[in-house]
């Protein structure tokens, strides 16, 4: 049996904004995601979702507790390491595209496989085929000024995958998207995680897309459920 994509055990964040204003936002917060599993997170404003995505994704440190990515323990390596997780291991989704405006679709897909040693040929081969994938590799040409909100983030899907990572996390991918639209970028989002065997863990606030994917949590209190 494979390992799974995320582990996190026992996780705990306090941010000490000096005493007593102390905000403990994670309390032991576990969790496992299994290769081509999509789970949804419903947390309301404040709950710390960010933040655990933050953590999941090598972006911050918990206080206590275990975060393992691909079956490695992360939480006590070195920045080093921590940072070649996050480039080989992890796809980051936001709900801004957050694409480069000065370079084309095809050409924001290539950069970070570029960054990793990928040879450019292969780098675009594979850009190709996930703009493939997601329904616009006619627009592949065009900068992201001349595509639309789900282009845009459908783009955006596929430079987070280009690296091959083992896990994707998305912060509400969907929520500046009108409901169709918003429906079209979560089909290529499942397709793409279904093709490539991918695991995810998908933020939203849309109960509908949320009851589609394979498991819903919440984080309450500090802890998911």
């Amino acid at each position: 049996m494979s390992s799974p994509a995320l582990v996190l055990d026992a996780v705990e964040k306090t941010y000490n904004t000096g005493l007593p204003n102390e905000v403990k936002v994670l309390r032991g917060a576990s969790l496992q995601v299994a290769p081509g599993e999509v789970v949804a997170m419903i947390a309301p404003s404040g709950a710390g979702k960010s933040t655990l995505l933050h953590i999941a994704g090598l972006l911050d440190t918990c206080d206590a507790g275990r975060v393992e990515i691909a079956g490695q323990d992360m939480s006590a390596r070195t920045d080093k390491t921590r940072t070649l997780a996050r480039r080989d291991e992890i796809g980051f989704v936001y709900q801004f595209h957050h694409l480069l405006p000065e370079f084309t679709a095809l050409e924001n897909i290539v950069l970070p496989q570029l960054a990793a040693g990928v040879p450019q040929k292969e780098a675009k081969d594979r850009a190709m085929d996930l703009l493939g994938k997601v329904g616009v590799q006619a627009r592949a040409d065009h900068r992201p000024g001349a595509l639309s909100g789900g282009e845009q983030q459908r783009v955006a899907f596929c430079r987070a995958l280009a690296n091959g990572p083992s896990l994707l996390l998305a912060d509400e991918p969907t929520g500046n998207l009108d409901p169709g639209t918003s429906d079209q970028v979560f089909e290529a989002l499942m397709l793409l995680a279904k093709d490539t065997g991918l695991a995810a863990l998908i933020a939203t606030h849309n109960y509908d897309l949320a009851a589609r994917m394979d498991r819903t949590i919440k984080l309450e209190d500090g802890v998911l459920v």
